[in-house]
C-alpha cells in the first residue's frame, strides 16, 4: 500500500497546485492518527520515517515560532500544537498521548458546535435535558482528571490555552444556554467560521446596556397590556392573541432599529394572523382607534360583499427609530393560507429595490414571520427559501422569525412533522439557524442582533426560531385542553414574559417597580384614549390604497373610455426589429438561431408576416424604449417551452448570454427576462408581489403548459383574483398559459379556462384568447398603458406559434388597438347566413379551413378575443346585421364541463340579445380534460368539426345528446 503525502488527504488531489507553506501543510484531520504515528517515530528515531515524512518533520526543529493569523477552525493545528508543548522553541517531540489528548478536545468542541443545540434550554416548556453521547467526557476517553489540564482552544482564547474545565463552560454557555445554534450545515468555510467566532467571543454574551433593557421591557409591556385590554373590552372577540410569544414585539422593534443602521430605510413584513393585531398596533403603527373601530363593526355596508377580517388586514405606517431615521414598513394582506404571503413579500421587496436601483439589495429589508406547524408543513416554504440565492429573485437576505408555539391548532410537532425542529426544511440554505428561548428576551435580542449583522454581511437569510407557547386556544373560544391537557397545566402555571422579564431586572436593580407600573399605565391610557375615540367617531372611512406610485391608476368596473391607441408606427416597428437581430460583434450565434434572426429581418421590411413571437418582442421593445420597465419570468421563458422566443442568445463559444431587449436604447427602461426554478405557486406568488410595488411596469408570468397554473391556485384564487375586493390591492400582473388540444394528452391540453371564468366577477380579470399576432402584441400594450388595472390571463398558443395562417402584418400592429371581438376576415353577409360559429383561439383556423373545404359560404365565422369582461356591446354590434332567429353556435375544443361555454350559456342567456338563438358544440363532460391517445384526438377533432357545420336543428333538445362522440348543446331544457 502506498504511503499516503503528509499533506494530502487519501483520496484527495493537490489540484493542481503544490502545497509547499508549512503553516498549510498539515496533515488533514483524516490522517491525524496516522500522522501522529509517524511524529512518535520520528521523535524516537528520525532514520525510522519514510524519506518525505523526515523531511517534512524536519522543516519543524529549530524553527523560531510563526505568528500566524487568529485560528478560526478547529483548534487542532501544527502551529497551535507545537507552540503548546514548546516544540517550536526546538524543545524534545511532542508526546503522542498529549497529541491524542488535544485530538479529542478537539472532537468535543466540534460535538458542541454541531450538537450543543440538543441540549439547549431553549423550549420553557421542557424540562429534561436530552442525553447527548457525544457531548459526555467519556465519550472520548477524558476523565475528570483532564478538566485541570490546558488544551489549546484559540477560538476562545488568543493567547491560545484554557483548562478543559473552563473550554466546557464557555461551551455549556454558548451552545447549551437559552439559545440553541444550528450553523455546521453551512458549507461556506467563511460563513461558518464568522459565525462561530461571534458567538464563541465574549463580547457577544456581554450584558445589554441598561437603555436597551428598559426599552425591551416598554416593548414586552405594550404587547402584553394590548392583549389584556382587547380580551377585557371586547369578550369573546376572536383576536389569535400572542400571549406566550410576545418577545416578539421587542424582536421587531430591535429588527428595525439595526436594520435602519444599516441603512434600510423600508421593510415588508409577512405573518399569518397570531399575533398580527398586537403587530400592527405595536410595530406598523396601525391606531388603536382604527383597530377598535374594526371590532366595533359599526359600518357593514361599506364592507358588503367584500373586505376581511380584521386579522388577515395589512397596512404600512412610517417608524422612527431611535436614532431619528424613518424606516416605511409594511405588513402585506395575507389570507388564511398561512405561508403563501411569503413569495408575495420578496416580490414586493423586490420591486421595491428594483425602483431605487438598488442592485445591492440593501435598502429594502424582507421579514417574514412563521408559525411552526406552517414552516415545516406546507410546501410553499421550501419553494420560497429556493428563491433565496437565484438572480432573479434574490433580495438581500430574508430575516425568518419562527414564533413557535409548539402546536398546530391541535396537532402537536409529533404528529406534525418527521423532523426534530421545525426548521429543519431550511437547513437547505446556508442560513444560521437560531432557535431561542421566548421567555429569554435578552437571548431574543442577541438573536436578532446577529440575524441582522450576518444578513448585512452576507446577504443571506436568517432563520429565527423563537419557541413559546399560546396560552389561550387556536382562538379565543377554543378549549385547548381537550386535546393537550397536561400541556395547557404547564402553560398555566407560567408567568407573562413581561412579568419574569420585570423579576429580572429587578433582582438586578436595573429598574424599580413604580417604573414598571409607568411604562404599562401610560400604555393603557393610549388605549382607553383610542376606545373612546373609535366609539365616539360617527362613521369610518373605507380605505383607500390608490396613493402613492398608484395615485394614477385605478380599479373598479372597465371603463369604456380607458381605451387607447396601442399602435405602434410602422417604420418604428420596422427600427425596433433591426435592433432585436442586431448580433453585437464578435458574439458566436447558434448556427441555427441565423435563420431565425433572418425571418425577423425578413419581417422588419415587410418581407415575411409577423409571426406570435415577433410580435411578442415588438410589444416589449415597443414598451421598454418608451420608458416601460418589463418584467417577464418563467420555466424556460427565455428560450420558450416551444423555442419561440430565442430572448436570449448563448455565445457557442464562451457561454455568454445577451439579450438583445436590453440593447434597443440608451435611455430604455430595463427589461429583465428569467429563468425560474420549477415551481409555480412560489414564482407566480413572487411576480404577484412584484406587480404589487411596479405599477407602472409590465410584469408577466408564463407557465410552462397552461396545465400547470393550478399549481398555483392558492395564488390565483386568494390573490390574484380577490385582492382588490378584500383588500383594495391592484395588480397588473400578466398570466401567459399555453393552451390548445393538440393531441398531446390531458396535461399539456388545457390552462383550464373554466377556472378562471369561474373566478371572474366584479371586472376582477381580464381573460382574453387572442387568435393573431397583432391582437396578441395589441393586448400587451393596452395592458401597460391603461390606467385601469387588473390581473390578465392570455391563453397563448402552441402550434399556432408557427401556423402559416396566424400572422399579422406590422400595418396590423400599427392599427389603432385591441379588438374585443374578430369579424370573419372571409366577410360574408351576415343578414344572408343561416348560422354564425363563435369561437376562440386556434380553433378558428381548423373551422375555417373545414368550411373552405366544404365550400359553406353560407356560415361565418367570428372569434371572442376576450372573455371577460364580456364585451356584449361589440358582440352584439358584430351579430346585428343578422336577421332574427339566426342560429348562433359556440364552439369549443374543451370538454362541455370545461372550457368558457357553461359561463357564455349562464351570462348570455338561450337568446343572444332577444334575437339570435345560441347553442353551443363541445366535447362530452369529462373528468380529464382530453385523451391521451393522439389517434383519439383526431377522431374527435374531426366530430368537432363535422358537427359545427352539420344541419340545423329545428327543435330543441330535451336532454344532452351525444353524435360520434362530440355534444350538441341545447339551448333550453
Amino acid at each position: 500500500m502506498a504511503e499516503p503525502h503528509p499533506t494530502v488527504a487519501p483520496g484527495a488531489s493537490h489540484c493542481g497546485r503544490e502545497r509547499t507553506d508549512p503553516i498549510q501543510a498539515w496533515p488533514a484531520p483524516s490522517n491525524l492518527d496516522y500522522a501522529e504515528r509517524r511524529w512518535a517515530e520520528y521523535c524516537h528515531d528520525p532514520a525510522s520515517v519514510p524519506a518525505e515524512w523526515r523531511e517534512y518533520f524536519g522543516r519543524f526543529n529549530g524553527q523560531d515560532e510563526v505568528k500566524a493569523p487568529f485560528q478560526r477552525g478547529p483548534s487542532f493545528s501544527r502551529r497551535s500544537i507545537f507552540h503548546a508543548t514548546g516544540a517550536w522553541a526546538g524543545r524534545p517531540g511532542v508526546p503522542e498521548d498529549l497529541l491524542r489528548l488535544q485530538h479529542r478536545v478537539d472532537r468535543l468542541v466540534r460535538a458542541y458546535r454541531v450538537r450543543g443545540h440538543i441540549q439547549a434550554q431553549f423550549n420553557p416548556l421542557r424540562d429534561e435535558v436530552p442525553y447527548v453521547p457525544e457531548l459526555d467526557l467519556g465519550y472520548y476517553g477524558l476523565t475528570a482528571a483532564d478538566l485541570d489540564r490546558e488544551f489549546v482552544c484559540e477560538t476562545m482564547a488568543r493567547d491560545g490555552c484554557l483548562r478543559l474545565g473552563e473550554i466546557i463552560r464557555r461551551l455549556r454557555q454558548v451552545y447549551c444556554g437559552p439559545i440553541g445554534f444550528q450553523y455546521a450545515h453551512i458549507d461556506d468555510t467563511r460563513m461558518r467560521h464568522w459565525v462561530q467566532e461571534r458567538i464563541e467571543g465574549q463580547a457577544y454574551w456581554s450584558p445589554l446596556p441598561r437603555a436597551q433593557q428598559v426599552r425591551i421591557l416598554t416593548r414586552l409591556t405594550d404587547a402584553v397590556v394590548f392583549e389584556q385590554f382587547i380580551r377585557k373590552k371586547f369578550v369573546g372577540a376572536k383576536t389569535f392573541s400572542l400571549e406566550g410569544a410576545e418577545s416578539l414585539i421587542p424582536l421587531l422593534d430591535l429588527a428595525i432599529e439595526q436594520a435602519a443602521g444599516y441603512g434600510v430605510t423600508g421593510v415588508v413584513l409577512g405573518m399569518a394572523h397570531r399575533g398580527r393585531l398586537n403587530v400592527l398596533a405595536n410595530i406598523i403603527g396601525k391606531s388603536a382607534r382604527e383597530i377598535f373601530r374594526e371590532f366595533e363593526d359599526e359600518d357593514p355596508d361599506l364592507y358588503l360583499g367584500g373586505g376581511d377580517v380584521k386579522y388577515h388586514l395589512g397596512y404600512s405606517g412610517d417608524y422612527l427609530t431611535e436614532a431619528g431615521r424613518r424606516v416605511h414598513l409594511s405588513l402585506c394582506f395575507n389570507p388564511s393560507h398561512l405561508e403563501f404571503v411569503n413569495p408575495v413579500v420578496l416580490g414586493r421587496v423586490r420591486a421595491k429595490q428594483d425602483r431605487a436601483n438598488d442592485t445591492d439589495r440593501a435598502q429594502v429589508l424582507s421579514l417574514l414571520i412563521h408559525g411552526d406547524a406552517a414552516f415545516s408543513g406546507e410546501g410553499i416554504v421550501q419553494e420560497t427559501l429556493n428563491l433565496s440565492r437565484l438572480p432573479g429573485y434574490r433580495v438581500g437576505g430574508t430575516i425568518h422569525v419562527i414564533v413557535n408555539n409548539q402546536i398546530g391548532f391541535t396537532t402537536p410537532p409529533s404528529e406534525g412533522r418527521s423532523t426534530m425542529y421545525a426548521t429543519s426544511v431550511a437547513k437547505m440554505l446556508p442560513a444560521p439557524i437560531l432557535h431561542v428561548n421566548g421567555e429569554h428576551p435578552e437571548a431574543v435580542a442577541r438573536c436578532i442582533q446577529l440575524a441582522m449583522d450576518f444578513r448585512h454581511t452576507f446577504k443571506l437569510d436568517v432563520v429565527i426560531d423563537m419557541h413559546g407557547y399560546r396560552r389561550l386556544g387556536h382562538n379565543e373560544g377554543d378549549e385547548p385542553s381537550f386535546t393537550q391537557p397536561l400541556l395547557y397545566q404547564r402553560i398555566e402555571r407560567r408567568k407573562s414574559v413581561r412579568d419574569g422579564y420585570l423579576e429580572h431586572l429587578l433582582e438586578l436593580g436595573e429598574v424599580t417597580t413604580a417604573e414598571a407600573d409607568q411604562i404599562a399605565q401610560r400604555r393603557q391610557a393610549l388605549l382607553e384614549q383610542g376606545l373612546a375615540e373609535a366609539r365616539a367617531a360617527s362613521r369610518a372611512e373605507a380605505p383607500s390604497t390608490l396613493a402613492g406610485i398608484w395615485q394614477n391608476h385605478r380599479g373598479g368596473p372597465e371603463p369604456a373610455e380607458d381605451d387607447p391607441s396601442t399602435g405602434v408606427p410602422a417604420e418604428r416597428l420596422t427600427a425596433l426589429l433591426e435592433k432585436l437581430t442586431t448580433v453585437p460583434a464578435g458574439f458566436n450565434l447558434h448556427p441555427k438561431l441565423r435563420r431565425f434572426l433572418e425571418q425577423r429581418r425578413r419581417m422588419a421590411h415587410g418581407e415575411q408576416p409577423l409571426d406570435w413571437s415577433a410580435a411578442e418582442a415588438l410589444a416589449l421593445a415597443s414598451l421598454a424604449v418608451t420608458g416601460h420597465r418589463v418584467r417577464f419570468s418563467g420555466q424556460d421563458t427565455p428560450r420558450g417551452t416551444f423555442s419561440q422566443r430565442h430572448a436570449a442568445w448563448h455565445d457557442v463559444q464562451t457561454g455568454a448570454s445577451y439579450v438583445s431587449l436590453q440593447h434597443l436604447a440608451p435611455d430604455q427602461a430595463p427589461v429583465e427576462i428569467w429563468n425560474s426554478p420549477l415551481s409555480e405557486a412560489g414564482v407566480l406568488g413572487f411576480e404577484y408581489g412584484y406587480s404589487l410595488d411596479s405599477p407602472e411596469g409590465l410584469v408577466l408570468w408564463e407557465a410552462q403548459f397552461g396545465d400547470f397554473v393550478n399549481a398555483a391556485q392558492v395564488a390565483i384564487d386568494q390573490f390574484l383574483a380577490s385582492s382588490e375586493d378584500k383588500w383594495r390591492r391592484l395588480s397588473g400582473l400578466v398570466l401567459l398559459l399555453p393552451h390548445g388540444f393538440e393531441g398531446a394528452g390531458p396535461e399539456h391540453s388545457s390552462a383550464r379556462l373554466e377556472r378562471f371564468l369561474a373566478l371572474a366577477a366584479e371586472d376582477n380579470l381580464q381573460v382574453v384568447v387572442p387568435s393573431t399576432p397583432a391582437q396578441y402584441f395589441h393586448a400587451l400594450r393596452r395592458q401597460e398603458l391603461r390606467r385601469w388595472r387588473k390581473p390578465l390571463v392570455v391563453f397563448t398558443p402552441k402550434s399556432m406559434l408557427r401556423h402559416p395562417q396566424a400572422v399579422s402584418t406590422l400595418a396590423d400592429c400599427a392599427a389603432e388597438k385591441f379588438r374585443r371581438v374578430l369579424a370573419d376576415p372571409l366577410h360574408p353577409p351576415l343578414a344572408e347566413v343561416r348560422r354564425v360559429l363563435l369561437c376562440s383561439g386556434k380553433l378558428f383556423y381548423e373551422l375555417a379551413a373545414h368550411r373552405e373545404q366544404l365550400g359553406a359560404a353560407d356560415l361565418a365565422i367570428l372569434r371572442l378575443e376576450q372573455l371577460y369582461p364580456l364585451p356584449r356591446a361589440e358582440l352584439e354590434a358584430a351579430l346585428a346585421p343578422c336577421r332574427p332567429g339566426t342560429n348562433v353556435i359556440w364552439v369549443q375544443e374543451e370538454p362541455e364541463n370545461m372550457g368558457a361555454w357553461r359561463y357564455l350559456r349562464v351570462t348570455l342567456g338561450p337568446k343572444l340579445f332577444e334575437r339570435l338563438p345560441i347553442s353551443g358544440i363541445c366535447r362530452p363532460a369529462s373528468a380529464s380534460p382530453a385523451t391521451g391517445s393522439h389517434a383519439a384526438h383526431l377522431l374527435e377533432q374531426n366530430q368537432l368539426l363535422e358537427s359545427a357545420f352539420g344541419p340545423e336543428q329545428t327543435t330543441p333538445r330535451p336532454r344532452l345528446e351525444t353524435i360520434a362522440g362530440v355534444k350538441q348543446l341545447p339551448t333550453s331544457p
